[in-house]
């Protein structure tokens, strides 16, 4: 066997913008060629292969040529004599007894005799009652699991000769009901059709200094190879292609994320502000002290500030923010914080002014207030009365307009656009620009991620904060642990329920509205809650104002709890289909029930049995530190999520990986440099247009 590994789930410069949004007829032929939806009729795919594509989520020609196979089945001839009890072997023998089948019920068992180099070996094989046509002395060609004895259990057989098989075949990760060959049908059928089309995105000089394949080339030897050195060396190429349109995306989202030039020195009286870090209940750790010592020394220099703030769940990143926001008033500017969601906002608020006392005057902003209530927000920024603003995309609007904007700081930066971060920072001047991360890398990989962003990297913990332990249950049901769920309701504790879906939908994912009613029947002596995305505002603040006083005791939710939620008497959490989520999801997710010194506990619920689904889960059971888990997120699904560039253009990796691929990924990313700072030179124009059309796409509307 040959296996790849798959890992899925998977600065410009001013004037060149002409250059990146150049496309000649050409070459925009060959992109449509690729982005061309797979109903389109030159493609000529029937119904079934058709839908064959819409159950794997292959929308377009790109998703089918970019679905690589998982792993290669490779013939080669094992003599007897090395084979192995559980030995994956096909062979090639001569049938000596006619078959015998045997039913029961719907399955059918067959057993025939072959013989393989002298030696006689007893077949099994399931449901294949046909297998009766064959003849003794018939010559076949058979793949199953050798179990000892002489006994094989095969998996296929047919009757062409061992030479006349492929020396490898691609295996594709399928669901249920399809089957390999629909699959490489379709492959074919799509490459063939688009195959003089395919462009080569890698610049001719990187294809000759690295001896790269071409695209097409590549493509065709990693579907159709005629050898296992065909597939290295396709892997080879495609890993540098996906590094290098990664960078180079990196690189130009990056000049969407922050202008250059400079900006007047922020003046601030560092003595107040000390005062006012020694009035706080509780005392900064090194980490945060260092993270705040950081901004001020940015706020305080010519150039604007670019800066990261990373840290585990609950370690302190929101008081730094607090006091970023506080320099930023002090040195007579208006400052803004964005958030996510209305319920980080809100807390976000409180925290502040909490912190802060009535010496600010800070107010929040989102789409739920009344029109009085906007009114007067939006009358306050304009004249500059209201100081600190903390609101959700509702600041983003056009018709929102500060005084005397100094500082943007986004919380949860993942979960903004690049274009939605910039049209914030666009309504000041020469603005200094903090972000918040709660998805921690580690740094060697947040320098080639973020490039020249400056980074704060919070490790420590405040004291008292304890750990969440975390147990992964083989059933998507909590009956296992129903007693220490009722126990922790009966000590007065407070549970999350979390689910994957609102409604009704898959018949394998728990939604809330069915738990819901379920828990309300388990538990009829509590009251019962639920929050989803898609209720009104004035819903979930009243939801959400139950939970936080203890009026409801459960609350069944989506992932809209992930952030924002600071209630500490809630020590519980459940998270149905666990298997459905990336680790750093899951691992804010129990961040929720670590906010107080009494111990969490949250429950993996899965049904899942795949080897590398269970390991993944593993990962939060044996580690609460949040680096780790996001490296082993980083390696399993790629850095879209973490970096928040999923809907901006840049592309997911599928055979790369941060943790395997390093040499590549370096010289890729100095390629893409490289590129980046000579958008003139014509060579360069394919990957740059490639770059320019999708980062268009996803903001023409």
């Amino acid at each position: 066997m040959h296996p790849i590994s798959i890992i899925k789930l998977h600065e410009g410069k001013d004037g060149h913008s002409s250059v990146f949004f150049l496309m000649c007829t050409d070459l925009f032929s060959a992109i449509m060629n690729l982005v061309m939806r797979l109903d389109d009729k030159c493609l000529k795919l029937s119904k079934s292969r058709k839908e064959a594509c819409q159950r794997l989520n292959l929308e377009t020609v790109e998703d089918v040529l970019r679905y690589y196979p998982f792993r290669y089945d490779v013939m080669e001839h094992t003599s007897f004599e090395n084979w192995k009890v559980k030995d994956k072997v096909t062979f090639e023998a001569k049938v000596v007894t006619a078959a015998r089948v045997f039913r029961k019920g719907r399955l059918t068992t067959a057993n025939f005799q072959v013989m393989y180099e002298e030696q006689i070996l007893k077949v099994t094989i399931f449901n294949r009652p046909w297998v009766t046509n064959l003849n003794v002395e018939d010559i076949i060609t058979i793949t199953g699991i050798y179990q000892g004895n002489g006994r094989v259990t095969a998996v296929n057989y047919d009757t062409k000769r061992f030479e006349e098989h492929p020396a490898i075949t691609p295996v594709y990760s399928l669901k249920e009901g399809l089957q390999q060959r629909t699959m490489r049908a379709i492959v074919q059928q799509v490459f063939e059709a688009v195959e003089n089309e395919i462009q080569d995105d890698i610049p001719e000089e990187f294809i000759r200094r690295y001896r790269l394949l071409r695209k097409r080339d590549a493509l065709y030897r990693i579907h159709f190879p005629s050898s296992s050195k065909d597939v290295d060396l396709a892997v080879r190429t495609l890993k540098y292609e996906e590094f290098l349109h990664f960078f180079t995306s990196v690189i130009y989202m990056r000049s969407k994320d922050v202008e250059e030039g400079s900006k007047p020195v922020r003046v601030f009286s560092v003595s107040k502000i000390r005062d006012k870090l020694k009035q706080l209940p509780f005392t900064f750790t090194k980490d945060q002290l260092q993270a705040l010592n950081d901004i001020l020394a940015d706020l305080s220099s010519p150039k604007p500030m670019y800066r990261l703030v990373q840290g585990d769940v609950g370690c302190g990143k929101t008081a730094v923010a607090v006091f970023a926001l506080y320099a930023a008033v002090l040195a007579g500017y208006q400052a803004a914080l964005l958030a996510p969601t209305e319920i980080l906002a809100r807390q976000h608020l409180l925290s502040l002014k909490e912190m802060l006392g009535s010496e600010v005057r800070a107010g929040l902003l989102y789409s739920g207030l009344s029109k009085e209530e906007k009114k007067n927000m939006l009358e306050g920024m304009a004249d500059g009365s209201i100081q600190i603003v903390v609101g959700t995309h509702a600041l983003l609007q056009e018709n929102v307009m500060f005084h005397h904007l100094g500082l943007v700081v986004t919380d949860e930066q993942q979960r903004f656009g690049v274009e939605q971060r910039r049209a914030l920072v666009r309504k000041g001047d020469g603005c200094d620009f903090l972000l918040m991360s709660a998805t921690p890398i580690p740094r060697t990989l947040a320098s080639a991620l973020f490039g020249e962003m400056n980074i704060s990297t919070i490790h420590t913990m405040p004291k008292g904060r304890t750990a969440p332990i975390t147990k992964r249950i083989n059933e998507n049901s909590f009956r296992s642990v129903l007693d220490e769920v009722r126990q922790l309701l009966s000590d007065g504790r407070q549970l999350y329920i979390i689910c994957a879906a609102v409604e009704e939908g898959e018949s394998d994912v728990r939604n809330v509205e069915t738990v819901t009613e379920n828990i309300r029947k388990l538990f009829p002596q509590y009251t019962v809650a639920s929050l989803t995305g898609p209720m009104k505002s004035e819903e979930k603040e009243a939801v959400m104002n139950m939970f936080a006083c203890n009026q409801a005791q459960i609350l069944v939710s989506t992932t809209v709890v992930e952030v924002g939620m600071n209630v500490v008497n809630a020590t519980g959490m459940i998270i149905y289909n666990a298997e459905r989520f990336g680790l750093s999801q899951l691992h804010q997710l129990r961040g929720r029930i670590q906010r107080g010194s009494t111990q969490g506990q949250c429950w993996l619920l899965s049904s899942a049995r795949e080897e590398k689904t269970l390991q993944r889960l593993d990962t939060l059971v044996s580690t609460n530190d949040g680096f780790v888990i996001a490296q082993e997120d980083l390696r399993q699904r790629g850095p879209g999520d973490i970096l928040g560039t999923r809907q901006s253009g840049i592309p997911d990796f599928i055979l790369g990986s941060f943790n395997d691929d390093t040499n590549i990924m370096d010289t890729a990313r100095k390629d893409a440099a490289y590129i980046c700072e000579h958008p003139d030179n014509p060579d360069y124009a394919v990957i740059l247009d490639r770059i320019a059309s999708r980062y268009q796409e996803e903001y023409v509307d």
